[in-house]
């Protein structure tokens, strides 16, 4: 029989099949499962990660980096290829010996962590804590309010009682009644509900209102029934002071028998001299003023009762609540379109005129203060609602000037004038061309720069505000 030694014998096909079992199961011994690989992989990646090593480096090779091309330079220059063993290993259970344990880890990192939090909290290094109290003693206080929200040093910074005192300070609201009758205020610096007076007086109005200071009347029942008392109080630093009892004389009321007088009262504070507040009392028959009037300062903390040098027969608009409190004398308009004065001291009286060319006779003439001068301002709302704003130019002669003409229709957005539409011009801001006008059909409120021409929308409610601008000097003679 001829033999072919080029010839191989065909296995069959069970022995092929044994063949390649036998291969698999020696594969699966020499190396590691694929859930093993990802399970050290991902140990390896969380290792890095907690030790911050650069990109590039081995861990196992002590932590030296390699050179982005993967290797280093030879003898001559040429690049050293790195070349990694052909099959790697990790134990499950273990990490390599170069890295450092977990739990070391993870305390490292949280110590880091912190380190920078706490850097960011502090302010900048760079600028000494004395300057930046000299820079944030100079800051309004609406200003201070937004700043305490950086971080807990900065709130604590802005919170400091004395640079609050000496941070120049701006109209930051205005207090008013809203649709329910309840007592609102248009910021977030202040508690409307005035709760530093809710443990006293379960009912309050707030009658008046100057710069930082607020003159209510007090129930300490709910029903505003019984005996009632006028208290001035500091919402910013939550201080009040009770006035005593206005006692006029027998004499005084003589002539007023059968009509019951009222006493009107009138807060007057310069937050520029605040060592001293007053109030006006002036007595009165229905809007006239019926002989005395009664002034309380905070210096003596009583009431003196002085001869009232108005002519006989002046009227005092009480419903419209306009008065200014400007150089420590009281401004008050009259029916008559006439604005009244007294000082401090109750000696020096006077009667100031108003425009000339006012549009009509029928309608609210208001004043305020800004920048330090008087003005006057009215809407001609029967007829195609303009405003007139006037300033006081020569306060020794009564001369006014006209400032301003505003179509106040633009203003909210209309081309015409429709029935019961009234406009009211009820704030001019204190530092700058400002006005405040609402309107009481559309229940829109808005402010006006008269200089830039620029109309910003405050709020979407009918809103005749008084104005408040925060006071943090003690009040004078404060009995709480």
């Amino acid at each position: 029989m001829e033999s072919h030694p080029h010839t191989t014998r065909t296995p069959t096909r069970r022995t092929a099949d044994a063949c390649l079992k036998k291969k698999r199961r020696n594969s699966r011994r020499s190396s590691p499962s694929l859930d093993s690989r990802r399970a050290a992989a991902g140990r390896l990646r969380e290792v890095r990660r907690s030790i911050r090593l650069p990109r590039g480096t081995d861990p196992r090779a002590g932590g030296e980096a390699m050179p982005p091309g993967g290797g280093g330079e030879g003898e001559h220059g040429c690049t050293a290829q790195y070349h990694p063993p052909a099959t790697v290993r990790l134990d499950e259970d273990a990490l390599p010996h170069s890295t450092p344990p977990l739990l070391a880890i993870a305390t490292v990192a949280s110590q880091e962590k912190r380190q920078r939090h706490e850097h960011k909290q502090q302010p900048e290094a760079s600028l000494p804590e004395g300057s930046l109290v000299e820079i944030l003693a100079r800051v309004p206080y609406s200003s201070l309010c937004r700043f305490r929200c950086v971080s807990k040093p900065w709130l604590a910074l802005c919170s400091s009682r004395d640079i609050i005192k000496r941070s120049p300070q701006t109209l930051s609201g205005f207090f008013y009644y809203d649709s329910n009758a309840l007592l609102s205020f248009r910021m977030p610096q202040v508690d409307s509900s005035l709760p530093f007076l809710r443990e006293r007086y379960k009912c309050i109005f707030v009658k008046e209102i100057c710069s930082g200071l607020l003159l209510c009347r007090c129930w300490e029942l709910c029903s505003m029934r019984g005996e009632s008392h006028y208290v001035v109080c500091n919402p910013a630093t939550e201080e009040w002071t009770v006035l005593p009892p206005i006692e006029f004389t027998a004499q005084d009321l003589s002539h007023v028998l059968h009509i019951k007088p009222i006493p009107m009262l009138y807060l007057g504070f310069d937050a520029a001299v605040p060592s001293r507040f007053v109030v006006f009392a002036p007595l009165t028959v229905g809007c006239n003023v019926s002989g005395k009037m009664a002034i309380f300062s905070s210096e003596t903390g009583q009431w003196t009762y002085v001869q009232s040098k108005w002519s006989s027969g002046t009227a005092i608009d009480h419903a419209t609540k306009r008065r200014v409190f400007l150089n420590g004398t009281l401004h008050l308009t009259t029916l008559d379109k006439s604005i009244v004065t007294v000082d401090m001291e109750g000696k020096v009286w006077r009667e100031i005129k108003m425009p000339d060319d006012l549009p009509t006779a029928s309608d609210i003439v208001s004043i305020g203060q800004s920048q330090g001068r008087l003005y006057v301002w009215q809407i001609d709302n029967p007829h195609d609602c303009q405003l007139f704003i006037w300033v006081l130019e020569d306060y020794g002669t009564g001369k006014w000037a006209l400032k301003h003409t505003v179509n106040v229709l633009e203003l909210f957005g209309r081309r015409c004038r429709e029935d019961a539409d009234y406009y009211m011009m009820f704030a001019i801001h204190p530092d700058c061309n400002v006005g405040f006008l609402t309107n009481m059909k559309k229940e829109t409120t808005v402010s006006y720069d008269l200089d830039k021409q620029k109309v910003h929308v405050i709020c979407t409610e009918f809103m005749c505000g008084l104005p408040y601008i925060p006071c943090f000097a003690e009040l004078p003679s404060a009995g709480h």
